[in-house]
């Protein structure tokens, strides 16, 4: 099959699409066709070196995709059969395997590349907002980064389970974005500071900057408050008062998806069609795909994201 390939470990950019080998199926994993591939940041940070994928999964690049099964393995599954696939790597190829539960169904009126487009984002989103921080109707909740994939889904999703929503972003034509999307305090992160404007008020933070911001989002969190890190871009390391904390009763989680047992990453995914795909089906949330690049020019896609000019999610679309 055709994937692409890093040429030059030390050059991120070095992504070429070339021959390899077609992935062999281990028991309870389908092969899936991939018609479209998400582009995430955490694919640019892989290129770079810095996130290799766990022991045993896929060298290639991408953590999303939708396609059509052409093997069912020994699954039972029907050939032909249309998928999203929430993956550890693999999905910046013509095939990549699968494990079933880490399937899902097309949402209804989602084409292949806005289901591909929408995957990783609604079990990472549902995974950290859902299942970990409790989010429930009336929480504030601050979201880091509001106009990438990550922030888009999450705006959407937190106005439809009747939260407040507080974004940053890093223009006005970001925040005007997350406007649009529904968000309701909007906070330029070069003009202002978050910690000031919100200080005390947010009962969920979800963060993509890590140890640069920990200080301001503790400060940023009313009692009973909940913190979950899902990203590093600020760095790894802050300074934590818990002498802060404990009058507040407030809380810090930092979650990975992609490092998760394949157990553990099915249940999320079944949850989150359980609870986010009636959301995709009735237009509550809409696809945010802003740019598609053919597979082959997945090096111009990473430029894309990695130039701070785009708002909501790049696909790649495989012939």
């Amino acid at each position: 099959m055709k994937a692409i390939t890093q040429t030059d470990p030390d050059n991120p950019r070095s992504l070429k699409l070339a021959e390899v080998d077609s992935p062999a199926l281990q028991p309870g994993e389908v092969l899936v066709e991939v018609r479209a591939a998400g582009v995430n940041r955490a694919d640019l940070v892989q290129a770079q070196g810095m996130y290799p994928p766990p022991q045993g999964a896929s060298e290639i690049l991408g953590l999303e995709c939708a396609g059509v099964i052409a093997d069912a393995g020994d699954t039972g599954r029907e050939l032909g059969q249309e998928v999203g696939c929430l993956l550890a790597g693999g999905a910046y190829a013509e095939y990549v395997a699968v494990p079933e539960g880490q399937l899902t169904p097309i949402p209804e009126g989602f084409s292949m590349v806005d289901t591909a487009g929408v995957v990783e984002a609604a079990a990472t989103v549902w995974s950290n907002l859902g299942m970990v921080a409790g989010m429930k109707k009336g929480d504030r909740v601050l979201i880091h980064g509001g106009s990438g994939g990550i922030g888009s889904f999450a705006i959407q999703l937190c106005k439809a389970f009747g939260c407040e929503v507080a974004v940053t972003a890093g223009s006005q034509e970001k925040l005007d974005y997350c406007r649009e999307l529904g968000a309701d305090i909007l906070i330029d992160y070069k003009e202002q500071s978050f910690a000031q404007e919100l200080k005390g008020s947010c009962d969920i933070i979800l963060d993509v900057v890590g140890g640069a911001y920990l200080e301001d989002n503790i400060t940023s969190l009313g009692a009973d408050g909940r913190l979950v890190v899902i990203a590093l871009q600020g760095g790894a390391k802050g300074t934590l008062s818990l002498g802060r904390m404990m009058p507040r009763r407030l809380s810090v989680h930092a979650t990975t998806l992609r490092a998760r047992p394949t157990e553990m990453k099915s249940a999320i995914v079944a949850d989150t069609v359980k609870h986010v795909w009636p959301l995709l089906a009735d237009g509550t949330i809409k696809a945010n795909v802003s740019r598609t690049f053919p597979l082959a020019d997945a090096s111009l896609a990473h430029d894309h994201l990695d130039s701070g000019n785009n708002t909501g999610k790049i696909v790649l679309e495989v012939s």
